[in-house]
């Protein structure tokens, strides 16, 4: 019997597309257009309702999924998906990389390509072709829980970053049996949420979008990214998932997107049972096709919804036929009709862990550590044994130094954490690299958190488990007293706090940013003793941290630093890497100053709120090394540009210390008067240099014309004629930055 057309390889893709789609049944095509939760019925799954792809799937299950789709009609293979979101999240023994935001701070989109690259590698031999990742949303109310997921808060660096990642995952074409897709997620405005909570109704007008939401967007498309997410929320009143204007007149219009759509988790049926908008699974089904969605996860009941829909004249029967179009041009093209790239354990053994991504994910975790204060205590003497203290209920706590996403997190129930042989936490890291002789004392000193029920159940209306409610932990007398004794014998005190996987990650935003428990009393017992106290803030987020670390010997930030981060740290306390992590993310003094990024739209009254500023605690951008930098003298090639020019200019950067210095060269716009409000300054640039003690550096930068945009009252990016200042520094604070103006003609 001779095989059908698209079975033949030599055909092109679009040959087989077209012949596959000939043969299918409504039911068939619908069936494509699901991806649904492989840890529910797998059977249902494909035998009846021809599921085009699973996500979540234990490595046994896995295989169960590919023989049932072996006894289909078709034989069409699954696209497996999964959240591998800064490593292989939920592979034991898999390379956890720090969080994004973690990643974030190196400010090295190159080496975020390694990341996504070895990522990739290891995710494929798994035979999963798909990672939800990476995050362009923007961090604006530091309460959301997903920040850690985030690049943080600007637009630039975001792009820069993403774009970096999407190249890494699907490295040179789908055909690489090393390439998994990248997903660009949430598309869009999803993370401009009214009062830090997940997933509510976006305040965000089609201007505001185009101004900074959308150009990380448009940064990926143009990279190749080959499939966007959809946001939870919804936005004006109309949810992502069915919004017109943002999916067909931008997305696959202005910027002629021709990837595959996803929505997020049962954003279909949460039409119907949350937000309200469509009466049933029918209605909700054809309004999501109609929008041009193409796979929906984990809304089963679209199946049926989609067939009635058909039924009820919602629905021709060919609306489906774009949709599945674009799916099964993602299967040929990664060839999987003739390879469903299933685990492959030979594989595993070499690259699931392997040590040249433990080697990768050292550096990713020494890069991503920022220094905000010293003041001479740190580095830490390694020339003679030294007493330290290690306090704090984060110092050996290894799971949660991986943060979100990360095995013990909660979102796959085969796994519950990763080996404890591959993570080393802060104190294995000042046991193993302090100077021989030295001792090392550990005091947990605090608790975090105790859990609740919730009392509005145990399960949301779309059967999804409801996380428990967080209660502070009171202040344990013993636990601190041990902790005051370990100091009061010690020659410097390492503090480690920050919070806990209970309080990150989807719908568990926070109403306060303090640190939670017995952590604020366990700092101010350790100042009180009069050691030097170095805190590292080890926390998914930027957190309010107390008025007594202003005593504090040193602050450190190191976000979720992952399996090599208690190593990296201990290098960095001990000097024996330089501090070169730059923050991407604002800190607040106080909750109450929410948002806090820089690039805030200026013009208000005051620049203060009556009791308290309203400055950052530390701003985008900064972070301190172990040395004094000045930059001087910068100094433009020319005041006078076109809208066809670069703006270029030199400026010195001098290190007057005896250790090397790793600096982030940042450049900022401002554009002097706008025709509309417009941010006071806006990253057009940054570039990392390293300057040897007492030697300086004539750094140069450039910035297009075309990139000093604006978006004017039509929604219109444009470039308008006038006066503009450069900003040139190491952070984006006023007083770090040198100014120099330039003109741009008409």
């Amino acid at each position: 019997m001779t095989e059908p057309a698209f079975r033949d390889p030599s055909l092109p893709v679009a040959d087989r597309v077209e012949d596959l789609l000939a043969r299918m049944t409504l039911a068939e095509k619908v069936g494509q257009m699901l991806q649904l939760d492989a840890r529910d019925d797998l059977a249902d799954h494909v035998l009846r309702r021809q599921v085009g792809s699973i996500l979540h799937t234990s490595p046994e299950r896995l295989l169960v999924a590919n023989e049932l789709t072996s006894r289909t009609r078709l034989r069409i293979p699954l696209l497996v998906g999964e959240d591998c979101i800064h490593g292989h999240s939920f592979w034991p023994g898999a390379t956890i990389y720090p969080t994004q935001l973690g990643m974030a701070a190196s400010w090295d989109p190159d080496l975020l390509e390694l990341v996504a690259r070895a990522t990739a590698v290891e995710v494929a031999a798994t035979g999963i072709h798909w990672t939800f990742s990476p995050v362009l949303c923007i961090a604006r109310d530091l309460r959301w829980g997903r920040v850690s997921e985030t690049f943080g808060e600007d637009p630039l660096l975001i792009g820069e970053l993403a774009a970096a990642m999407v190249r890494g995952y699907q490295g040179d074409g789908l055909t690489d049996p090393t390439a998994i897709l990248a997903t660009a997620k949430h598309f869009a405005g999803y993370s401009e949420t009214q009062g830090g909570r997940d997933a509510s109704e976006a305040d965000i007008s089609r201007r505001k979008l185009r101004s900074w939401f959308l150009p990380p967007f448009e940064r990926v498309a143009r990279e190749g990214c080959r499939t966007f997410m959809l946001g939870y929320q919804s936005m004006d009143g109309v949810p992502i998932t069915v919004n017109h204007w943002l999916l067909s007149e931008v997305l696959r219009g202005e910027w002629g997107y021709r990837g595959t759509l996803v929505t997020d988790w049962d954003n279909v049926g949460r039409m119907v049972w949350e937000q309200q908008v469509q009466p049933d699974h029918a209605h909700a089904a054809a309004a999501a096709v109609r929008a041009g969605n193409d796979l929906v996860m984990t809304t089963p009941l679209f199946f049926e919804g989609a067939l009635e829909a058909v039924e009820l004249g919602l629905l021709a029967e060919d609306a489906f036929d774009d949709a599945v179009r674009r799916i099964l041009t993602l299967k040929f093209e990664l060839g999987l009709f003739e390879d469903p790239r299933l685990p492959d354990a030979e594989r595993q053994r070499a690259v699931v862990g392997a040590p040249a991504h433990a080697e990768l994910n050292l550096e990713v975790a020494r890069r991503s550590l920022v220094l905000l204060e010293n003041d001479g205590t740190l580095p830490l003497r390694t020339d003679a044994p030294v007493r330290i203290a290690v306090v704090g209920p984060l110092a050996d706590d290894a799971q949660t130094q991986l943060g979100d996403w990360a095995g013990g997190s909660g979102q796959a129930g085969w796994l519950d954490g990763q080996p404890r042989e591959m993570i080393t936490t802060v104190l294995d890291g000042l046991r193993d690299l302090a100077p021989a002789g030295s001792s090392i004392a550990f005091a947990r000193g605090a608790e975090i958190l105790t859990l609740e029920p919730d009392p509005e159940g145990t399960h949301f209306p779309d059967g999804q488990p409801r996380p428990p409610v967080v209660e502070p932990a009171a202040v344990d007398d013993a636990l601190l007293a041990e902790a005051i004794a370990a100091a009061e014998a010690s020659d410097v005190v390492v503090a480690v706090v920050g919070d806990r996987i209970e309080v990150v990650g989807e719908g568990r935003s926070t109403a306060t940013l303090e640190l939670l428990g017995g952590q604020v009393a366990l700092l101010e017992a350790m100042v009180a003793t009069g050691r030097p106290v170095v805190v590292v803030l080890l926390a998914s987020k930027p957190h309010v941290l107390p008025p007594c670390v202003r005593d504090a010997a040193a602050v450190v930030w190191a976000a979720n630093p992952g399996m090599a981060g208690g190593r990296a740290l201990a290098e960095l306390l001990l000097g024996l890497v330089e501090p070169s992590g730059r923050l991407p993310i604002s800190f607040a003094r106080h909750a109450g100053q929410q948002p806090t990024y820089y690039n805030q739209i200026r013009g208000q009254h005051g620049s203060r709120y009556a009791d308290l500023t309203q400055a950052p605690a530390w701003a985008f951008g900064e972070g301190i090394g172990y040395t004094s930098v000045e930059y001087t003298d910068l100094a433009l090639e020319t005041s006078e540009v076109g809208p066809d020019d670069t703006v270029t200019a030199e400026v010195t950067v001098r290190n007057t210390g005896s250790r090397p210095a790793h600096e982030t060269v940042q450049v900022y716009v401002h554009d002097v008067v706008t025709s509309v409000s417009w941010a006071v300054k806006e990253l057009k640039a940054f570039r990392r240099v390293v300057v040897a003690p007492g030697s300086a550096e004539r750094v140069r930068v450039s910035v297009p014309v075309a990139e000093c945009t604006i978006v004017d009252a039509d929604g219109r990016r444009v470039v308008e004629p006038g006066a503009f200042e450069l900003l040139v520094g190491r952070s984006s604070r006023d007083g770090d930055l040198l100014r120099a103006r330039f003109d741009v003609r008409g």
